[in-house]
This record gives structure tokens, sequence and C-alpha cells, in this order.
């Protein structure tokens, strides 16, 4: 099928790709109800005005609250100024700020070559997009996250080390997750970058128990160990390792942890030789998927981190993979296994997301910068040594990949221009808050509930 050819025909294509989304959003993923935005902003409220304990509170007619580290509802104390609806509204726009940012870093200056018809499909794609509908119906802060943490792979990706892990120390702060990434500035021998990271998040979370000392007390020693607060790891949305041996029936917590150290072993090896190349896009998309898979509860909306790994696929050259898995992301698939995830059927597609993240984390090109075959980083695309920290110097690169759905990515091309755009550097469960509503069977994708 052939793209128009006219900006009527595109408008039209635009209009009726527009039209379908809405139905099928309007039809299909069943809105969330801000269930996790209520739970923050009913927590932090009953805390602040009621005199409440911030771990203590439920939500009406259900059995969940809050489950965040302290520091995450220091950070969320202005919601005790707004009524819900007011905190709705900034949380859309703080979510919707976030996903410009994130969508910037991984596409870089090309989304400016397709104009409006190119940003308005790519709008429709990422609309679709489960873990996003979720993320934005629930009201969660996981694309926050994502941002923070692209942040500073952009910083490390430019030269800018000297800010280097301050995003990555706040998110680790709010959720426990992301501080996997101060792993791989380790493996990555940035200690400088490392020491920030772990000084912000250290600093957080002190400043977390000087404002709340009785919450962080019950937090760190008995609310992070205790995962009956989180939700049921053998429901369907918990799409991590821990998830599909629950869905087993096996409860054997070394079998999980044996498995959780053979991941992280593979993410080691990987992550180290994409940062040897210089390929920070993959080293940063690798620790995400990992991040995933660790930890013990993954509910479909964290798989936003996924989004990196689908921008180095279309950056080095392979657009149809990435799509294709894309979209089977945007199907909801899983939730057909709701009821009943017996069986080889059961095993394979209740955990479908699962196999994405991790054949993502096997097979995901490192060390490529550009459509062209490996280890491009270090021919064409390669930031030279430089002759100090503040001035890299960037090889200019002549051929950039086609545009694609999503994550439209070029190669670099002068300077470096995001995460997934295949800017290069030379080498030189967290208690995922669980808000669902206690149901005899896990939750249907249709249900109020998340994580």
């Amino acid at each position: 099928m052939r793209a128009p050819a006219t900006d009527r025909g595109r408008l039209l294509l635009v209009l009726a790709a527009g039209t379908a989304v809405t139905v099928f959003t309007a039809t299909v993923p069943l809105l969330r109800d801000w269930f996790d935005l209520r739970v923050y902003h009913g927590a932090v409220d009953t805390w602040v005005h009621h005199g409440g304990r911030l771990y203590d509170y439920r939500v009406p007619g259900t059995t969940y609250g809050f489950t965040y580290p302290p520091f995450a509802a220091v950070a969320m104390l202005p919601m005790a100024l707004l009524d819900l609806r007011a905190a709705i509204a900034v949380g859309l726009l703080l979510n919707l700020a976030a996903l410009a940012v994130v969508v910037r870093l991984l596409t870089g200056p090309s989304w400016r070559r397709h104009g409006w018809y190119g940003c308005a499909l790519g709008v429709c794609a990422l609309a679709l997009f489960e873990p996003l509908r979720d993320t934005f119906s629930f009201g969660q802060v996981n694309l926050l996250l994502l941002a923070l943490v692209l942040v500073d792979a952009w910083l490390l990706a430019t030269g800018r080390e000297r800010w280097a892990g301050m995003g990555i120390g706040l998110a680790a702060a709010v959720k426990l997750t992301p501080a996997l990434f101060i792993g791989l500035l380790l493996l990555a021998r940035r200690g400088r970058a490392a020491a920030v990271a772990t000084v912000v998040a250290l600093t957080a979370t002190g400043f977390a128990a000087l404002v709340a000392p009785d919450a962080s007390r019950f937090y760190w020693t008995d609310a992070m160990w205790d995962t009956t607060r989180v939700g049921r790891l053998d429901y369907v949305s918990n799409q991590s390792l821990q998830g599909i041996l629950a869905r087993l029936g096996e409860t054997d917590r070394v079998v999980w942890a044996v498995a959780v150290l053979l991941t992280l072993g593979v993410w080691a090896v990987r992550a180290r030789r994409a940062v040897a190349a210089g390929d920070w896009a993959a080293a940063f998309a690798l620790t995400g998927l990992t991040a995933c898979l660790v930890s013990p509860i993954t509910w479909v909306h964290h798989l936003v981190w996924l989004l990196p790994s689908f921008a180095v696929l279309v950056r080095t050259g392979h657009p149809r993979i990435a799509g294709a898995l894309y979209a089977v992301l945007c199907t909801s698939v899983v939730w057909l296994w709701f009821d009943d995830a017996s069986g080889i059927d059961g095993f394979l597609g209740s955990n479908l997301y699962t196999w994405i993240t991790l054949g993502l984390l096997l097979r995901l090109p490192a060390g490529q910068s550009a459509v062209g075959g490996p280890n491009r980083a270090r021919s064409a695309n390669a930031i030279e040594p430089a002759p100090s920290p503040a001035a890299p110097r960037m090889a200019q690169v002549a051929s950039q990949p086609g545009p694609e759905v999503l994550g439209e990515t070029a190669a670099a091309t002068g300077t470096a221009s995001g995460p997934g755009c295949g800017f290069t550097l030379s080498a030189s469960s967290e208690p995922t808050g669980s808000t669902r509503p206690a149901a005899p069977n896990p939750q249907s994708s249709s249900a109020r509930a998340s994580s």
C-alpha cells in the first residue's frame, strides 16, 4: 500500500487513523479510572491533612494503598494542595511532558523531517501502545522515571558527564527498580556518574527520613519486604520472570533467584559490550529490559521501559521487527488468559510480553550506530577521544535510516541527538506499588487496578 502523495490524502489518512485509534481505545481497553493516582492523592491527603499514617491508607473498598518508598510521597506532597480532579489534570500534563521528552530523546531531530504528517501518525501509534495507555489511565509515574533516566543517557553520550547520574538517582529514590542503572554506570566504569546517582538517591532517601521518620522506618523494615501489599504474583499483568514462575505454580524463591542471576549475567555481558562500542542507546535499552525481567512484579504499564529498545531496532535497520513486536504490545493479547493460564497455550500466551522482553535482551543489536552492520559505531559514528570531557568530537555520518513509526531514528549527524538515535561515545523489585482491588481471580483488563 502506497503512502498518500498529497496533503489532502495525508490528512484523510491521519483522520482515519485517529478515528480508528479513538474507537479502539474507547471500546477495547477500558480506562482504569486513574486508580493509582487516586492512591497517591488519597495517601498524601490523609497523611498531611488528617494525621493518618502514610502506609495505613487504603483506597475505599479495596485493600491496597501506597507502596512506593517514602521519598515518592514527599515528592508528591504538592498533591495535598489540590483536589482529585486538579491532581488528575496535573498528572496528565506531567505525563504528556515526560512523553514528549522521551520521544525527543529517542528520535533526536529526525522527527522534524516528517512534519505534521509523520508526527500525527506517530501520536496514533503511541496511543495504541498498551503500556502507555495504562500509564496514562492509571495516572502512573513510569514515564517520568523513564524521562529522568534517558536524560542521563543523553548526558553521558554527549560528554556532559558533570551532571550525569542525577536523573537515575532521583528515579531510584522514587522506585527501586531504576537503581539497576547505577549498576550500568559501574559496569561502564563511569565512577563519577555512579557516585552522583548513589549520592542523589541516598540524599533523597535521607531527606524523606527526616520529613517522615515513622513512614521511612516502616517502609524499609516492613513494607518493602511484604509482597502481599503489591499484589498477586500470578496476576496476568505481572510480566516478569517471577510472574512466569507464579503462573506455573513454582513458589520456590531459589528458582526465581537463579533465574534472576542468569538474567543479570546476560545483561552484564551484553551491556559491557554495548558500552565498549560506545553504544549508550543499546546499553540503556538493555538495562531497562533487564529491570523489567528481574523485578518481582512488572505490571504491563511498566513496559514503557521497552520503548528505547524499539528505537534501537529501528536505528540499526530492523524496522519490521520493531513494528511487529510493537504491534503485539498494542493488542492486550495477554488478557485472553486472564481466567486460566494453564496448558501450553497459557504458558506461551499469558507470558507473551515477557517473552518479547527476554528476546530483546538476548538479541537486541548492540554496538551499532546506524543501518549498515555491526560496529559501525567504531568506524562511521564513534565520537573520537576528546581533548577534554566537555568537548567530544563527533564524526559525521552520511546515511540515515528511513522514517518509521514510533522511534523514527537517524544516525548521529554532527552532534549527538538522543539515546535512540544512534549517538555513540567512545569507550574510555522494587515493590511496584500494586493498587489493585482484591479479587478472587486476577483482575481483568477492564478493571480499575494497576500497579
